[in-house]
Protein backbone atom coordinates (compact mmCIF):
# COMPACT_ATOMS: atom_id res chain seq x y z
CA UNK A 1 0.00 0.00 0.00
CA UNK A 2 2.92 2.48 1.12
CA UNK A 3 4.73 1.83 -2.15
CA UNK A 4 1.46 2.40 -4.68
CA UNK A 5 0.65 5.97 -2.30
CA UNK A 6 4.29 7.34 -3.27
CA UNK A 7 3.64 6.41 -7.06
CA UNK A 8 0.51 8.29 -6.42
CA UNK A 9 2.95 10.88 -5.31
CA UNK A 10 5.65 10.53 -8.03
CA UNK A 11 2.76 11.26 -10.30
CA UNK A 12 1.59 14.46 -8.62
CA UNK A 13 5.14 15.72 -9.00
CA UNK A 14 5.16 15.05 -12.26
CA UNK A 15 2.27 16.87 -13.46
CA UNK A 16 2.19 19.84 -11.15
CA UNK A 17 2.47 21.88 -14.48
CA UNK A 18 -0.93 19.90 -15.61
CA UNK A 19 -4.27 19.04 -14.64
CA UNK A 20 -4.03 16.06 -11.94
CA UNK A 21 -7.27 14.07 -11.16
CA UNK A 22 -7.82 12.65 -8.17
CA UNK A 23 -9.61 9.15 -10.19
CA UNK A 24 -6.02 8.23 -12.22
CA UNK A 25 -4.22 8.65 -8.37
CA UNK A 26 -6.55 6.48 -7.43
CA UNK A 27 -6.37 4.00 -9.84
CA UNK A 28 -2.39 4.36 -9.53
CA UNK A 29 -3.03 3.77 -5.21
CA UNK A 30 -5.22 0.35 -6.43
CA UNK A 31 -8.36 2.04 -4.34
CA UNK A 32 -11.20 4.21 -4.48
CA UNK A 33 -11.16 8.19 -5.09
CA UNK A 34 -12.92 8.44 -1.38
CA UNK A 35 -10.55 6.34 0.49
CA UNK A 36 -7.46 7.52 -1.48
CA UNK A 37 -8.69 11.36 -0.34
CA UNK A 38 -9.18 9.88 3.71
CA UNK A 39 -6.03 8.19 3.42
CA UNK A 40 -3.90 10.70 2.23
CA UNK A 41 -5.35 13.47 4.56
CA UNK A 42 -4.63 11.17 7.67
CA UNK A 43 -0.89 10.06 6.50
CA UNK A 44 -0.08 13.58 5.35
CA UNK A 45 -1.80 15.84 7.99
CA UNK A 46 -3.51 18.03 5.00
CA UNK A 47 -6.17 17.33 2.32
CA UNK A 48 -4.74 16.37 -1.07
CA UNK A 49 -5.75 19.33 -2.84
CA UNK A 50 -3.78 21.59 -0.39
CA UNK A 51 -1.02 19.36 -0.74
CA UNK A 52 -0.78 19.63 -4.67
CA UNK A 53 -1.85 23.60 -4.17
CA UNK A 54 1.24 24.20 -1.72
CA UNK A 55 3.51 21.87 -4.31
CA UNK A 56 2.69 23.93 -7.25
CA UNK A 57 3.08 27.43 -5.45
CA UNK A 58 6.77 26.12 -4.33
CA UNK A 59 7.59 25.31 -7.90
CA UNK A 60 5.79 28.56 -8.97
CA UNK A 61 8.03 30.45 -6.48
CA UNK A 62 11.31 29.55 -8.27
CA UNK A 63 10.39 30.45 -11.57
CA UNK A 64 9.27 33.18 -10.17
CA UNK A 65 12.77 34.28 -8.71
CA UNK A 66 14.19 32.85 -11.89
CA UNK A 67 13.19 35.22 -13.98
CA UNK A 68 13.34 33.28 -17.19
CA UNK A 69 9.01 33.77 -17.37
CA UNK A 70 6.21 36.31 -17.46
CA UNK A 71 4.37 36.04 -14.23
CA UNK A 72 1.04 35.67 -16.34
CA UNK A 73 3.13 32.73 -17.87
CA UNK A 74 3.81 31.01 -14.76
CA UNK A 75 0.32 31.72 -13.82
CA UNK A 76 -1.43 30.19 -16.62
CA UNK A 77 1.25 27.34 -16.18
CA UNK A 78 0.41 26.27 -12.96
CA UNK A 79 -3.51 26.61 -13.33
CA UNK A 80 -4.79 29.54 -12.54
CA UNK A 81 -7.22 31.70 -14.92
CA UNK A 82 -5.76 34.92 -14.27
CA UNK A 83 -2.34 36.92 -12.49
CA UNK A 84 -4.71 38.50 -10.16
CA UNK A 85 -5.48 34.52 -8.84
CA UNK A 86 -2.20 33.84 -9.24
CA UNK A 87 -0.79 36.53 -7.23
CA UNK A 88 -3.92 36.17 -4.41
CA UNK A 89 -2.36 32.29 -4.09
CA UNK A 90 1.14 33.52 -4.08
CA UNK A 91 0.63 36.05 -1.30
CA UNK A 92 -1.42 33.44 1.00
CA UNK A 93 1.14 31.13 1.04
CA UNK A 94 4.35 32.69 0.42
CA UNK A 95 3.16 36.47 2.43
CA UNK A 96 4.38 38.51 -0.57
CA UNK A 97 3.11 39.21 -4.10
CA UNK A 98 4.66 37.40 -6.76
CA UNK A 99 5.74 40.95 -8.23
CA UNK A 100 7.36 42.10 -5.20
CA UNK A 101 9.45 38.53 -4.89
CA UNK A 102 10.70 39.06 -8.34
CA UNK A 103 11.78 42.80 -7.74
CA UNK A 104 13.20 42.03 -4.02
CA UNK A 105 14.70 38.43 -4.38
CA UNK A 106 12.37 37.57 -1.20
CA UNK A 107 12.49 34.30 1.08
CA UNK A 108 9.77 32.21 0.18
CA UNK A 109 8.25 29.67 1.70
CA UNK A 110 8.53 26.10 0.65
CA UNK A 111 6.11 22.86 0.78
CA UNK A 112 8.62 20.06 0.45
CA UNK A 113 8.03 17.10 -1.73
CA UNK A 114 6.16 14.16 0.68
CA UNK A 115 6.78 10.22 0.78
CA UNK A 116 5.52 7.61 3.10
CA UNK A 117 7.23 5.12 4.90
CA UNK A 118 6.76 2.74 7.55
CA UNK A 119 7.52 3.29 10.92
CA UNK A 120 7.32 0.04 13.14
CA UNK A 121 6.58 0.93 16.46
CA UNK A 122 5.15 -2.43 18.01
CA UNK A 123 3.99 -0.66 20.89
CA UNK A 124 0.79 -2.02 21.11
CA UNK A 125 -2.02 -3.77 19.20
CA UNK A 126 -5.66 -2.49 17.76
CA UNK A 127 -8.63 -4.27 18.96
CA UNK A 128 -10.88 -4.36 16.34
CA UNK A 129 -13.90 -7.13 14.53
CA UNK A 130 -15.39 -6.83 11.19
CA UNK A 131 -19.85 -6.81 11.29
CA UNK A 132 -22.08 -7.26 8.20
CA UNK A 133 -24.88 -5.53 9.33
CA UNK A 134 -28.47 -5.45 7.69
CA UNK A 135 -30.44 -1.66 6.35
CA UNK A 136 -31.32 0.11 9.81
CA UNK A 137 -32.03 4.04 10.68
CA UNK A 138 -29.82 6.40 12.32
CA UNK A 139 -32.32 8.32 14.96
CA UNK A 140 -32.32 11.26 17.10
CA UNK A 141 -31.32 15.13 16.79
CA UNK A 142 -28.67 16.30 14.10
CA UNK A 143 -26.58 19.23 13.61
CA UNK A 144 -24.39 21.33 11.00
CA UNK A 145 -21.07 21.66 12.82
CA UNK A 146 -16.85 22.30 11.99
CA UNK A 147 -14.74 19.47 12.34
CA UNK A 148 -12.52 19.48 15.18
CA UNK A 149 -9.50 17.29 15.22
CA UNK A 150 -8.08 18.09 19.11
CA UNK A 151 -9.51 18.81 22.07
CA UNK A 152 -13.79 19.11 22.85
CA UNK A 153 -15.70 20.47 19.53
CA UNK A 154 -17.69 22.96 21.13
CA UNK A 155 -20.36 23.38 19.46
CA UNK A 156 -21.24 19.36 19.51
CA UNK A 157 -21.15 20.02 23.58
CA UNK A 158 -23.34 22.53 23.33
CA UNK A 159 -25.78 21.09 21.04
CA UNK A 160 -25.66 18.06 23.45
CA UNK A 161 -26.33 20.35 26.46
CA UNK A 162 -29.49 21.92 24.16
CA UNK A 163 -31.25 18.11 24.54
CA UNK A 164 -33.66 17.99 27.42
CA UNK A 165 -33.72 14.70 29.54
CA UNK A 166 -37.57 13.72 28.07
CA UNK A 167 -35.86 13.71 24.43
CA UNK A 168 -32.97 12.20 25.53
CA UNK A 169 -34.90 9.46 27.00
CA UNK A 170 -37.37 8.53 24.19
CA UNK A 171 -34.20 8.49 21.81
CA UNK A 172 -32.54 6.24 24.30
CA UNK A 173 -35.62 3.63 23.93
CA UNK A 174 -35.27 3.50 20.26
CA UNK A 175 -32.30 1.65 20.43
CA UNK A 176 -32.90 -2.28 19.68
CA UNK A 177 -29.41 -3.17 17.85
CA UNK A 178 -25.79 -2.67 17.78
CA UNK A 179 -23.84 -0.49 18.66
CA UNK A 180 -26.23 -0.17 21.95
CA UNK A 181 -27.42 3.31 23.12
CA UNK A 182 -26.83 6.90 22.35
CA UNK A 183 -24.15 7.22 19.55
CA UNK A 184 -22.02 10.57 17.98
CA UNK A 185 -22.81 9.63 14.03
CA UNK A 186 -21.05 11.91 12.16
CA UNK A 187 -22.43 12.18 8.43
CA UNK A 188 -21.36 14.40 5.15
CA UNK A 189 -18.42 14.93 5.79
CA UNK A 190 -16.18 16.94 3.37
CA UNK A 191 -13.86 14.31 1.55
CA UNK A 192 -10.51 16.67 2.87
CA UNK A 193 -11.25 16.20 6.80
CA UNK A 194 -9.73 19.73 6.81
CA UNK A 195 -10.42 21.20 9.87
CA UNK A 196 -13.37 23.96 10.10
CA UNK A 197 -14.78 21.82 7.02
CA UNK A 198 -18.18 21.27 8.25
CA UNK A 199 -20.67 17.55 9.04
CA UNK A 200 -23.55 16.00 10.56
CA UNK A 201 -23.71 15.52 13.69
CA UNK A 202 -26.32 13.22 15.31
CA UNK A 203 -26.92 12.33 18.88
CA UNK A 204 -29.14 9.37 17.90
CA UNK A 205 -29.21 5.77 18.50
CA UNK A 206 -29.48 2.76 16.12
CA UNK A 207 -32.58 1.44 15.63
CA UNK A 208 -34.97 -0.54 12.97
CA UNK A 209 -38.12 1.76 13.48
CA UNK A 210 -38.33 4.62 11.34
CA UNK A 211 -37.93 8.25 12.88
CA UNK A 212 -41.19 9.77 14.94
CA UNK A 213 -41.79 13.20 13.59
CA UNK A 214 -39.84 15.53 15.89
CA UNK A 215 -36.78 14.09 15.32
CA UNK A 216 -33.95 13.88 12.78
CA UNK A 217 -33.18 10.42 10.66
CA UNK A 218 -30.65 8.74 8.79
CA UNK A 219 -31.31 5.48 6.55
CA UNK A 220 -28.21 3.70 6.46
CA UNK A 221 -28.33 0.77 3.63
CA UNK A 222 -26.76 -2.81 4.19
CA UNK A 223 -22.74 -2.78 4.83
CA UNK A 224 -19.64 -3.65 6.30
CA UNK A 225 -18.16 -2.11 9.14
CA UNK A 226 -15.15 -2.36 11.12
CA UNK A 227 -15.71 -1.69 14.68
CA UNK A 228 -12.78 -0.56 17.19
CA UNK A 229 -11.99 -0.69 20.72
CA UNK A 230 -10.33 1.83 22.83
CA UNK A 231 -10.00 3.05 26.25
CA UNK A 232 -8.02 6.35 27.70
CA UNK A 233 -8.05 9.92 28.43
CA UNK A 234 -11.27 12.14 27.10
CA UNK A 235 -11.60 13.26 24.62
CA UNK A 236 -7.86 12.64 22.63
CA UNK A 237 -7.94 9.05 23.00
CA UNK A 238 -10.91 8.84 21.09
CA UNK A 239 -9.61 11.34 18.45
CA UNK A 240 -6.09 9.11 18.13
CA UNK A 241 -8.39 6.23 17.57
CA UNK A 242 -9.47 7.83 14.23
CA UNK A 243 -6.33 8.57 13.67
CA UNK A 244 -4.56 5.23 14.15
CA UNK A 245 -7.28 3.68 12.07
CA UNK A 246 -6.49 5.63 9.06
CA UNK A 247 -2.91 5.38 9.61
CA UNK A 248 -2.37 2.19 10.68
CA UNK A 249 -4.80 -0.42 10.27
CA UNK A 250 -6.10 0.55 6.51
CA UNK A 251 -2.68 0.61 5.25
CA UNK A 252 -2.26 -3.09 7.08
CA UNK A 253 -5.45 -4.37 6.52
CA UNK A 254 -7.10 -5.66 2.80
CA UNK A 255 -10.32 -3.24 3.79
CA UNK A 256 -10.91 0.77 2.55
CA UNK A 257 -13.09 3.11 3.66
CA UNK A 258 -16.45 3.37 1.93
CA UNK A 259 -19.21 6.48 2.03
CA UNK A 260 -21.39 6.11 5.29
CA UNK A 261 -21.58 7.32 8.81
CA UNK A 262 -19.00 7.07 11.24
CA UNK A 263 -20.62 5.91 14.78
CA UNK A 264 -19.02 6.68 17.85
CA UNK A 265 -20.28 4.71 21.19
CA UNK A 266 -18.58 6.47 24.11
CA UNK A 267 -18.92 5.47 28.17
CA UNK A 268 -17.24 7.93 30.16
CA UNK A 269 -15.80 7.53 33.42
CA UNK A 270 -17.26 9.63 36.73
CA UNK A 271 -14.80 12.43 36.55
CA UNK A 272 -15.44 12.50 32.59
CA UNK A 273 -11.52 11.99 32.65
CA UNK A 274 -11.64 8.60 30.97
CA UNK A 275 -13.47 7.03 28.09
CA UNK A 276 -13.96 3.73 27.00
CA UNK A 277 -15.07 3.97 23.15
CA UNK A 278 -16.57 1.75 20.08
CA UNK A 279 -16.12 3.16 16.82
CA UNK A 280 -17.63 1.94 13.57
CA UNK A 281 -16.25 2.71 10.31
CA UNK A 282 -17.78 1.72 7.10
CA UNK A 283 -15.78 -0.38 4.81
CA UNK A 284 -15.33 -2.60 2.27
CA UNK A 285 -12.86 -5.58 1.39
CA UNK A 286 -10.33 -4.39 -1.41
CA UNK A 287 -9.26 -6.78 -4.20
CA UNK A 288 -6.25 -9.18 -3.67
Amino acid sequence: MLERLNEALEHIESHLDQRIETAELARIAVTSEYHFRRLFSALAGIPLSEYIRRRRLTIAGAEVLAGERTLLEIAVRYGYGSGEAFARAFRAMHGVGPGDARRTGAVLRSQPRMSFRLVVEGSSSMRYRVVEKERFHVVGKKVRVPLVHEGVNPRIAEFIRGIDQETTGRITALSDQQPEGILGVSDNLDPSRAEGTELDYYHAVVTGAAAPEDLDELVVPAGTWAVFESSGPFPQALQHLWRDVFTQWFPSNPYQSRPGPEMLRTRLSQDAAQADAELWIPVERTAV
